[in-house]
């Protein structure tokens, strides 16, 4: 009885939910696409009522589409599954009502399950799997190679989590163990709200894919202040179409970007392109050794700009923020009868390795 009571209790929540979900605006989050790539919006490590997460998972569907995200992974975990006398059913139901779901909203959803183990190895999510109850095994070998035979896509999740390596965030024998066996294909460079530069900079030394994700549990609007401006961690992926085989080869080809709170990190070839594709340079007025540059920003992203080694003779700011969705005039002069030079400056929150930002040159010339 109590099962039933919690069940139907579920499917009134569900169907209010997403009435409520009618009535709303999606908020459509302007990232620009760049060339050849369309910029998805994913979140890859969501947890449902169905592990120990405490909403149906056709709500994080509807919480999905509502902050303009074109992809979720339902990764409910294996071996935890604190609800389980309530919600007794197959590992992946989570994922089969989330997918009937899309029919009420357009965001694609992605099969997955998080493999919880103790350090090492740790907890890692499985995507794109065809079935979740093979990874049910004692071993956890096992259960890794019975990802691997379905060709999921498997990453570390939150590689720093202070619950398991609480003194230093470290990669252990058995991590290099899943990454020459093939099953270790990417690593949560973000969790949540914490960002961690050793998992970036593994990612860069061994070729892994970078992943940011919410790893939610409660409701997305308890986590975050969306009020204020705020949103989930998440992907950027550079797909060529937007579907799942798209997102699954952007994800093998290492097509991605985390962005978490202020910051965007990733390769800097996918940055760059990032930003000039954000940014416009919409007039440029010219006077003696004058120069105004008016930029306009085309994105929801901020771009925080700090001044870098230049000569002397071309002076302007020494720091810099463009703001979403905003028009900005820049000033440059260029004394002592120089005729052209380099701004030059980093975009601080443009991160291309850990505590690096994207460096940046604009060539300025006088009239």
């Amino acid at each position: 009885m109590k099962q039933k009571t919690l069940l139907f209790g579920m499917i009134v929540l569900t169907q209010s939910f997403f009435m409520n979900v009618a009535a709303q605006e999606r908020h459509e989050i302007k990232v620009p696409d760049i060339e050849g790539y369309k910029t998805l919006k994913c979140d890859f490590h969501i947890h449902t009522v169905f592990s120990d997460g405490l909403v149906w998972p056709s709500v994080r569907v509807g919480e999905a589409y509502l902050e303009g995200l074109d992809a979720i992974a339902i990764t409910d975990h294996i071996e935890y599954r604190p609800h389980k006398k309530d919600i007794d059913a197959k590992l992946g139901r989570s994922f089969e009502i989330a997918e009937q779901a899309t029919k009420e909203a357009d965001v694609l959803v992605i099969r997955g399950s998080e493999i919880t183990r103790s350090m090492p190895p740790g907890h890692f999510n499985a995507i794109f799997l065809a079935n979740n109850d093979s990874l049910d095994k004692k071993d956890w070998r096992d259960t890794f190679k019975a990802a691997k035979s379905q060709n999921a896509f498997i990453f570390w999740n939150h590689p720093g989590w202070a619950s398991q390596q609480p003194d230093s965030t470290k990669w252990w024998p058995e991590h290099t163990e899943l990454y020459n066996a093939g099953c270790m294909n990417g690593i949560e460079v973000a969790n949540g709200k914490e960002y961690y530069p050793e998992a970036f900079q593994w990612a860069l030394d061994k070729k892994l894919t970078m992943l940011g994700n919410s790893d939610i549990h409660v409701p997305i609007n308890n986590e975050y202040d969306f009020a204020k401006g705020e949103h989930r961690t998440m992907t950027f992926v550079f797909a060529k179409e937007r579907s799942i085989e798209g997102i699954r080869d952007a994800l093998l080809n290492r097509r991605t970007a985390v962005y978490a709170g202020n910051k965007i990190i990733g390769e800097r070839k996918y940055l760059k392109a990032l930003f000039e594709n954000a940014i416009e340079v919409t007039n440029v007025v010219k006077s003696g050794k004058n120069i105004k540059i008016t930029f306009k920003n085309k994105s929801d992203l901020t771009f925080e700009l700090l001044k870098t080694e230049h000569n002397p003779d071309v002076v302007y700011f020494r720091d810099y923020t463009i703001k979403p969705n905003t028009t900005e005039t820049v000033s440059v002069k260029l004394e002592n009868g120089t005729k052209e030079g380099n701004v030059n400056f980093e975009i601080t929150n443009l991160v291309v390795e850990p505590n690096h930002g994207l460096s940046y040159t604009y060539k300025v010339m006088a009239k």
